[in-house]
């Protein structure tokens, strides 16, 4: 038992012991390898370092080469900015050179003209103590010189003064019979022309034909000799004509006519009426031209006051201003589309006079609104916007009453007429311009307008049918129920109103009334 417990304890110490030199060899393995591995990554820190050296050496000769670059091409940079800065300056130099020879030249003029004012000046007032001087003695000469008229004559100063008024009187006794004689002569050619216009007047009762003025006149001359005088050494005489009358003189070999060319009617009168009264005198010169033209336009603006005038006193209208009589004088020399606009306000005044009498309405009101409805012409060629509200606004200005102002306004339908005499007026002035012969157009090419005119409204979506109204200055649409609703009918009558005034060629304008009704149609059996 001894023995097997010995050898137990023999065994177990062999075992530890073996067990402690196992531990002390992997101890020394395990630090060997340590040892190695320490000095393999020693080496290779080693290796990382020197390439990192060189990598960084490498990025630095880089960086250096970069930055020599850079330093170059600001430095080149530099030196163009340089250069045109200098230039610039160099530039401005030179300006401000030439601004200082120029100020320089200007100082010494103005010095010159300095001294030289004061040469003048002092030789004014040299010359004013002379005239002093002189007044006076002109003066001491006038006392000594009366004073001896007085002991010559043996009359006072008194004495004198009777005998040249008496003098003087005679003579205004002469003037005077020398302008009763001129005005005795006046008088007879205003009774010829009084007298012409009468016939004139008495023809157009019978026949009521309205002549419209083309774009050019004729003026019939003696002979073609008169053709060289009219043009004048180099052509001034014709030139002072065109340049005082605004108009062209067209001379070629038509014989024995001068033809008078321009759009404003009033300056071909104008121009046709000098050209007959210089051919008469015979003095043809630029001078004269001017004393006849302006004669020539105050008589032609008398003319169409009286004119005025005598129609407002035909119609039995009274309390007039005299401005909106000249301004309704110039209708006289207006036409719309060959229809005269004065002759045309006065047959619009009867018209609408006699409705207004037919319906028991103010036939002065209904004559004066209708007269004055187109007065708004006679300067739209002077301002902006439409002739009614040009109108009215004149008629406003010069105290016509607020129906008569809303008569002319709402002829043309721009605002609501606000009586039954502004209704009747916009009624008398369609009929005067829709009446046959009323306006010149050829018939052909009118119906064929109003052809368009219906065939351009009927071809629109929803249509019904379509009737072109008031001699083609209105077209009635009538469209399908179903088809458009009203806001689609109102955007229609805009639709339609562009595309009219793309496509067709038409004086004024055109009203475009779309019509949407319902109709509910029941039978009573």
């Amino acid at each position: 038992m001894t023995h097997i417990s010995t050898a137990i304890v023999t065994y177990i110490l062999v075992g530890v012991l073996g067990a402690v030199v196992g531990v002390g060899i992997f101890e020394s393995v395990r630090h060997r390898m340590a040892t190695a591995r320490r000095v393999e990554l020693e080496e290779q820190a080693k290796q990382i370092v020197q390439n990192a050296q060189r990598e960084a050496d490498s990025v630095l000769k880089e960086a250096k080469l970069e930055a020599k670059g850079l330093v170059f091409q600001a430095k080149a940079e530099w030196e163009k900015e340089q250069k045109a800065k200098l230039a610039e300056l160099s530039d401005i130099e030179r300006r401000v050179l030439q601004r200082e020879e120029i100020l320089d030249r200007k100082l010494a003029a103005l010095e010159k003209r300095e001294s030289e004012l004061q040469k003048r000046e002092q030789e004014l007032e040299k010359r004013e103590a002379g005239l002093v001087a002189r007044e006076s003695a002109c003066a001491k000469a006038e006392r000594d010189h009366r004073e001896a008229l007085e002991r010559v004559a043996g009359m006072t100063a008194e004495e004198a003064k009777r005998q040249l008024i008496a003098e003087m009187e005679a003579q205004a006794r002469l003037d005077a019979a020398g302008i009763a004689k001129r005005t005795i002569e006046e008088a007879r050619e205003n009774a010829e022309r009084e007298a012409r216009e009468i016939i004139t007047n008495s023809i157009q009762r019978v026949v009521r034909d309205y002549v419209s003025e083309s774009t050019i006149s004729v003026v019939a001359i003696p002979n073609d000799a008169m053709k060289g005088r009219i043009i004048g050494r180099e052509g001034r005489n014709i030139r002072a004509i065109e340049a005082a009358t605004g108009i062209d003189l067209i001379i070629d070999e038509t014989p024995e006519a001068v033809i008078i060319s321009g759009f404003d009617p009033l300056r071909r009168e104008i121009a046709k009426v000098s050209l007959e009264r210089l051919m008469q005198d015979g003095r043809i010169h630029p001078t004269r031209i001017e004393e006849i033209v302006e004669k020539v336009k105050n008589d032609i603006d008398k003319l169409m006051y009286e004119e005025a005038e005598k129609i407002i006193f035909e119609l039995g209208l009274s309390d007039v201003h005299p401005e909106l009589i000249k301004v309704l004088g110039r209708l006289k020399y207006r036409t719309s589309y060959g229809q005269n606009n004065l002759y045309h306000a006065r047959e619009a005044a009867y018209i609408c006079g006699i409705m207004a009498s037919e319906l028991g309405l103010d036939v002065k009101l209904a004559r004066r609104g209708a007269l004055l409805h187109d007065i708004g012409k006679a300067v739209s060629h002077e301002e902006e916007g439409p002739h009614a509200m040009l109108g009215a606004e004149l008629a406003k200005k010069y105290g016509e009453s607020p129906k008569v102002v809303n008569a002319i306004a709402a002829h043309h339908e721009q605002v609501e007429p606000i009586c039954p005499e502004s209704v009747l007026v916009a009624a008398a002035e369609a009929l005067s311009a829709a009446r046959p012969g009323a306006r010149r157009e050829a018939l052909e090419s009118y119906v064929k307008r109003l052809e368009k005119l219906e065939a351009l409204a009927s071809g629109q979506k929803g249509v019904q049918k379509a009737y072109a109204i008031q001699a083609g200055r209105e077209i009635r649409v009538i469209v399908r129920q179903e088809d458009l609703t009203d806001a689609e009918s109102f955007q229609l009558s805009r639709d339609l109103a562009k595309k009219i005034e793309q496509e067709l060629t038409y004086p004024g304008q055109i009203k475009v009334t779309v019509i949407r009704e319902s109709r509910f149609v029941e039978y009573a059996r």
